[in-house]
């Protein structure tokens, strides 16, 4: 060896055996986990005073997942199945607490207070009226409103498609439309009589233009990449409406017949207070001219509001099947 390449590698630091480079670098030569060393250079720390584990390429280890229940979190977030109730749970308390001081206040004695009111509903309860009437109601929903969406729905899917039919029927229905079905009363009368099919027809008119309607516009607003795929895969025409012209508007003929049920629900009232003997609307009516029992009134106008909610519930069930939820914003 010569005296320049001597002189050269006693200037360089001798080369450390491969376990002692591992226990520089912080670490174990057998194990990705840090040891501490004695060279005193300082070490990293994460945000909390605690350094992450790392590969030996550099990365971070996956972190182990703590197993056992979810902690209580407090206070909940605002999304949280106990906000969904406390609200609308809330603002009734509320509600009912402002309507007693208002009719105490007022010092009337007709109007009735919520305590009254569900006196009343006790003894409706009692006497076996409470459900015959809403029976009898929901028995005259169901018959209009069901012939309104099997009539409806087809009737505006074809309109909807076919340019000429809906310029031929179009104005009639647009004139049909506006008329409220309490006017039909005197007519629906005159040609069923003081009988179910009265209310029933009213309910089927106030229902299946709506619907009708909501239909129409579902298949004119539909998005032109539906019907090319389906030209594409050469569908038949009844193919072309069962699978991609009806699926595509049902999201909106959802929201159709949502809208329609609860315009058959207010015209099934105000039928049963002229045209039948029975239902909730003849309910109210009768407590009227009877005594003026005006909490049984309030008790009427109260199970209305609640049933319509609930039918409300229900419609909405629908938009949670996969057929339908994909035509709404929030998923």
């Amino acid at each position: 060896m010569s005296a320049d390449s001597e002189i050269l590698g006693s200037a360089l630091p001798a080369r450390p055996p491969a376990g002692a480079s591992r226990a520089v670098s912080g670490a174990s030569p057998d194990t990705s986990e840090p040891v501490a060393t004695d060279l005193g250079a300082p070490t990293s720390q994460g945000v909390f005073g605690a350094a992450p584990k790392t590969t030996r390429g550099g990365a971070c280890a996956p972190q182990k997942r703590v197993s056992g229940k979810k902690l209580f979190v407090w206070p909940p977030s605002t999304d949280a199945l106990l906000w969904r109730i406390v609200r609308p749970v809330g603002m009734a308390a509320l509600f009912l607490t402002a309507w007693g001081l208002a009719v105490r206040w007022s010092g009337s004695d007709l109007f009735p207070t919520p305590g009254n009111v569900a006196r009343g509903i006790v003894e409706l309860i009692q006497k076996g009226l409470l459900f015959k009437y809403i029976v009898a109601s929901l028995f005259r929903v169901s018959w209009g409103f069901t012939l309104a969406v099997i009539i409806g729905v087809p009737l505006g899917l074809v309109l909807g498609w076919y340019s000429r039919a809906f310029q031929a029927l179009n104005p009639f229905i647009q004139i049909l439309r506006p008329i409220s079905p309490i006017a039909w009363i005197p007519l629906a009368i005159l040609w069923f009589g003081v009988s179910d099919a009265a209310p029933i027809f009213l309910i089927f008119l106030a229902s299946v233009f709506p619907i009708t309607v909501s239909s129409i516009a579902a298949v004119q607003n539909m998005q032109p990449v539906y019907l090319r795929a389906a030209l594409n895969f050469g569908l038949s025409t009844g193919e072309l409406f069962r699978q991609v012209i009806f699926r595509a508007c049902l999201p909106q003929i959802i929201t159709g017949i949502r809208i329609a049920l609860g315009v058959a629900w207010l015209v099934v009232v105000a039928a049963e207070m002229i045209a039948v003997n029975s239902g909730l609307g003849y309910l109210i009516i009768d407590a009227r001219n009877a005594g003026k029992r005006y909490d049984l009134v309030v008790a009427g106008m109260v199970m209305i509001g609640l049933i319509g909610l609930v039918l409300d519930l229900l419609v909405r069930q629908l938009e949670k099947f996969d057929e339908v939820r994909w035509g709404y914003g929030r998923k």
